[in-house]
């Protein structure tokens, strides 16, 4: 897998320690849907949230950062057993020296994928920035890569396996699967 990236980012994937992912247009596909009694409800991938996890088993630290957040938000990051969830940052860059001194962390350590422009300061600050192809078009010309896949459709999934597998950590974190 890892054939189909340029040596750049097969580089900047191998210095990850943190991976930061967004949620609405990143962990899911950006819709916002409402249920009959008012409540918002999300539509995450199972493969984004096995991808997360595996990174999570590797050592590396896995973290949400979004600008909403909310009962879902919430919810996901706790099953998953995220190291930390930020939520209400409407200016994300706010939120990334905290979150380099609670973490013990570099930004050219971390991975961020996002999607629009509020996430645009925080990606052109870190060691690989990333985008789903459905991001906005000032967004996809920003960052380092655009995954395949869609956001909400296994984009986060791609991103976490190009990082194990840069690493040399993928068959390690998958072993007892294929045994």
């Amino acid at each position: 897998m890892t054939d189909k990236y340029s040596p750049d980012i097969i580089e900047r994937a191998k210095k990850v320690k943190l991976l930061i992912v967004d949620v609405d247009g990143v962990l899911t596909d950006g819709r916002i849907i409402y249920n009959n009694f008012g409540n918002e409800v999300k539509n995450f991938d199972v493969q984004d949230g096995l991808g997360m996890a595996l990174v999570r088993r590797a050592g590396m630290k896995c973290i949400i950062l979004t600008a909403k957040g909310g009962g879902a938000v919430k919810k996901r990051a706790r099953v998953l057993k995220l190291d930390g969830l930020y939520e209400n940052f409407h200016y994300k860059i706010e939120a990334l020296d905290k979150i380099c001194r609670k973490f013990k962390v570099e930004h050219e350590d971390i991975c961020f994928v996002g999607d629009d422009v509020i996430d645009a300061p925080l990606l052109k600050r870190v060691g690989l920035s990333v985008c789903p192809p459905n991001a906005a078009d000032d967004i996809r010309h920003l960052v380092h890569l655009v995954t395949e896949k869609r956001g909400g459709h296994g984009a986060v999934r791609e991103v976490c396996e190009l990082i194990l597998k840069a690493q040399g950590k993928w068959t390690e974190v998958t072993r007892r699967y294929f045994e």
